[in-house]
């Protein structure tokens, strides 16, 4: 099948960030959620990191210009009707499986049949969104990662109703993205939030009991283990409330421990500090 036209539902730094990406790899993108007032600032967002790689020299003018142009967006978020003849949906909200369900059994009423429907859960069963929909043999998981113009992987994740052609779909989709696909099978947490969410709780757990503050902690990381980011300033990047949804997902697949979020995370979501978006979480931000 032929991309040209995709629909980014959730305009979060996720959705927005794909979109970025989707656009500037020559797609058409309408971006839905809402409210129209939250695409438009999306759209402005995405406008700006645009045109500051121009500024920077990593894109040409033109280039920026015209995946801005390509990019469209609506606050018809109950009817989804402006999807009605995309080629392709990626689903980007919060991590709430009611709430995804919900979308994809309105995406599987107005696309076209033969769209490819797609979320971009990191750790939700992708195989209740395809039965959702009512054709699960279009549904297939597009991991992005955070910030998505930046970072190239995506996990794409297929249930057992997934077909063959889906799948290779999905790949022809994320190479003409320029991303880097790796596949695997519909489990929690997938490849990397498997690995990544314990070692985040492990810093977590070493700041809570006093072994080390904040800034050592990542520092020990970024230049003992050769990472470009702590694992805190990793928390705070994901959003401590989307990283603490996660968790919950994770643990009750498995019940293992290492996947409980630690009560230090807890607090500072109940306290509203959220990371990079709040302008606080386990740092400060300006």
């Amino acid at each position: 099948m032929e991309f040209n036209k995709l629909g980014i539902i959730g305009s979060g730094l996720m959705g927005s960030g794909i979109a970025q990406v989707a656009a500037y790899s020559g797609f058409d993108v309408v971006l839905v959620d809402v409210d129209q007032q939250r695409v438009d600032t999306a759209i402005a967002n995405i406008a700006r990191r645009l045109e500051r790689e121009a500024e920077r020299g990593r894109v040409s003018k033109e280039d920026a210009q015209s995946a801005i142009e390509r990019l469209s967006g609506t606050g018809e978020w109950e009817t989804l009707q402006p999807l009605a003849n995309v080629d392709a949906v990626i689903e980007a909200v919060v991590e709430d499986l009611p709430v995804k369900a919900k979308l994809f059994e309105r995406l599987g009423q107005v696309t076209r049949p033969e769209a490819l429907l797609a979320s971009n859960t990191s750790s939700l069963p992708l195989s209740d969104l395809a039965a959702a929909s009512g054709r699960p043999e279009r549904v297939i998981g597009l991991h992005f990662f955070n910030p998505p113009w930046a970072l190239k992987l995506v996990e794409i994740v297929s249930t057992a109703s997934t077909t063959e052609e889906t799948l290779q779909d999905a790949l022809k989709l994320c190479e003409k993205m320029g991303r880097t696909p790796v596949q695997v099978k519909d489990t929690p947490g997938f490849i990397a939030n498997r690995l990544l969410v314990p070692f985040i709780f492990d810093a977590i757990h070493l700041l809570d009991s006093g072994v080390a503050n904040a800034e050592d902690i990542d520092m020990a990381c970024k230049v003992g283990l050769n990472h470009t980011m702590g694992p805190l300033a990793t928390a705070d990047l994901i959003g401590l409330d989307t990283l603490q949804l996660i968790a919950e997902s994770m643990f009750e697949e498995y019940g293992e421990p290492r996947f409980k979020a630690p009560t230090l995370l807890r607090r500072l979501v109940s306290l509203g500090h959220l990371g990079r978006k709040t302008g606080r979480g386990f740092f400060r931000y300006e």
